[in-house]
């Protein structure tokens, strides 16, 4: 299961916005078997409409939507790529991560004491980035001279050199690794190293309620820098998440629009950070259940079948595939076919998002 680390300096709202994620996740699928496997990680559904829509074309008595981890990862200080605070912990938790959710306060509340003593986005940004780049670094400048031997009597192993030599600018600068562009090869060979700024982020700029619909000036803040890393934004009141976990459906909707917007940024958070790690829906629907299964982007119908079952895609022969939008159009599989929208598709089709498939195989 694919893994988003929520990170942040001390008091901006992190372990509040995890809590309120997974609470709210548990919340909209009830049916969904949730858990939470440690006391900082919490699994969690990814909201998606599309579902009840097949569930009630197919009549089915279950959903089950895709799923992902959330991690609530040890507060940073400055000096944490030396040791400092929790600092170790922070970062070998970060590493275990597929992306990066950073929290960056962006609201003023005199009952919650900044670390620093007064509210700055671009500060805490910049404290976190270069503590991560300086960790980065650190590994970076132990494996380069073994590398760089290593490379001398085998040309394959040029290719890491060559990718190291690459990063070791930028990071000397503070700046994250993600900003360097590297071929296929050479990222491949850096891999193993787990490089904390090579991750994926998005910043959620975590506001007062009375700022959720129009932001401020610290959200602007946020974006200047998001977009020199062609990062994402994400607009959230951890504190409008907090108080919707209690409340009815019908009362939230009223809530938020009391706010000034038609949803908190939760739902909007979990649908980014699945799609900043590369991933696709496609689904499989019937009277048993409704699912929704995750994949990479590029992933052929084999694949896609092996990740139900390894069998599916061993004995992969064919899979009988129809847009999502065409079978809604349809109003029911046995419409679709009648007009033709149903495909036979073979090993080399790529699948594409929304579509819904199934699988003929071979045991």
């Amino acid at each position: 299961m694919l893994r988003a680390g929520i990170v942040g300096l001390p008091n901006v709202g992190k372990s509040t916005l995890f809590n309120a994620v997974v609470a709210n996740a548990k919340a909209q699928a009830a049916n969904f078997p949730f858990c939470t496997i440690e006391p900082n990680v919490g699994v969690v559904a990814v909201p998606d409409e599309r579902l009840q829509v097949l569930a009630k074309i197919s009549d089915s008595a279950e959903i089950i939507p895709a799923r992902m981890e959330f991690v609530d990862i040890a507060g940073l200080v400055k000096g944490a790529s030396k040791g400092e605070g929790l600092g170790n912990q922070f970062l070998a938790n970060i590493r275990e991560v597929d992306a990066i959710v950073h929290v960056v306060r962006c609201f003023e509340n005199d009952d919650i004491i900044h670390v620093a003593g007064s509210v700055d986005p671009v500060r805490d940004i910049e404290v976190i980035n270069l503590e991560l780049a300086l960790a980065d670094l650190g590994q970076i400048e132990k494996r380069i001279d073994r590398a760089r031997k290593q490379a001398r009597g085998n040309k394959e192993l040029q290719v890491e050199v060559d990718a190291l030599e690459k990063l070791l600018p930028v990071l000397n600068e503070g700046k994250p690794a993600r900003l360097v562009t590297l071929n296929e090869e050479e990222e491949l060979a850096v891999k193993p190293l787990g490089l904390l700024t090579r991750k994926p982020i998005i910043y959620a700029a975590n506001v007062s309620e009375e700022d959720l619909a129009s932001g401020n000036a610290w959200v602007e803040q946020v974006r200047e820098i998001a977009a020199q890393e062609n990062a994402q934004v994400v607009v959230i009141s951890a504190q409008v998440e907090s108080e919707l976990i209690d409340l009815p459906e019908e009362e939230r909707a009223e809530f938020l629009e009391s706010l000034g917007v038609k949803e908190g940024g939760l739902k909007s958070l979990i649908q980014a950070t699945y799609a900043l790690l590369g991933l696709r829906t496609y689904f499989t629907t019937g009277p048993k259940e409704t699912r929704a299964w995750t994949i990479k982007a590029g992933m052929l119908a084999p694949q896609a079948a092996g990740v139900i079952h390894s069998d599916f895609e061993r004995g992969f022969i064919r899979a009988e595939t129809v847009a999502y939008k065409d079978l809604v159009a349809a109003g029911s599989m046995n419409a679709a076919k009648e007009k033709g929208l149903v495909r036979s598709e073979g090993k080399e089709y790529l699948v594409q998002e929304g579509d819904v498939m199934l699988f003929r195989f071979n045991v």
